[in-house]
């Protein structure tokens, strides 16, 4: 694989990574609501769920899941019905208080596990590397599987850098929302509202 087509497709995937959608917003929502190593420890698990959307690809799995509409609709209910839920303990917690109290180890662990669910709950993720990755490999030098699995760790990569920046970003924003009570205080149920907005866009996603 030349150096120009990993360019290229470095180039596309940084493109699609900072454009809203439901990975980004997450990681923002947990940053800003809790703090940045939140949102960071968020970004490592939906980095890890990214691995099996990956290697779904590379083995050809995200393309059985794309021809059933069975596995895909079963798939996409459970990531949908996961974020309702994490949407309810929200807007249950809408009155708790919050402040710059570091997070212990324990609530990191639990944010990484509850990345990786969410991303491998998506199974739009999958067919998103199904339909990029083949673009940008070249079937005459051969090892096809191996060319799609470097773009996927390129991907990976440059999606954990950015949103570790996203993450440091939304904390010195929630700096400055922890100071004004009023909105301090409405948080939980913007990320209520936010989790909300996600599972149903899932919900309602086709093949």
């Amino acid at each position: 694989m030349d150096i120009s087509t990993l360019f290229a497709f470095l180039g596309a995937a940084m493109i699609l990574t900072i454009m809203p959608g439901p990975d980004n917003l997450f990681v923002l929502a947990q940053s800003i609501t809790q703090d940045k190593k939140a949102g960071i420890a968020t970004s490592f698990g939906l980095c890890t769920g990214l691995l099996v959307h990956i290697s779904a690809a590379v083995l050809g799995i995200s393309a059985i899941i794309y021809q059933s509409t069975i596995i895909f609709t079963m798939v996409k209910f459970a990531g949908a019905a996961y974020l309702l839920y994490l949407a309810w303990q929200s807007f249950r917690a809408k009155g708790d208080p919050f402040t710059l109290q570091q997070q212990n180890t324990q609530a990191y662990i639990k944010l990484y596990k509850k990345g990786i669910l969410m991303n491998i709950l998506n199974p739009k993720v999958s067919l998103f590397f199904l339909a990029l990755l083949p673009q940008f490999v070249n079937p005459s030098q051969g090892h096809v599987a191996f060319q799609m699995l470097i773009l996927g760790i390129v991907f990976l990569i440059q999606a954990l850098v950015l949103f570790s920046l996203f993450s440091i970003f939304a904390g010195k924003v929630r700096q400055v929302i922890i100071g004004k009570p009023a909105i301090a205080k409405r948080l939980n149920t913007v990320q209520g509202i936010l989790f909300t907005f996600i599972g149903i866009q899932i919900a309602i996603s086709k093949q």
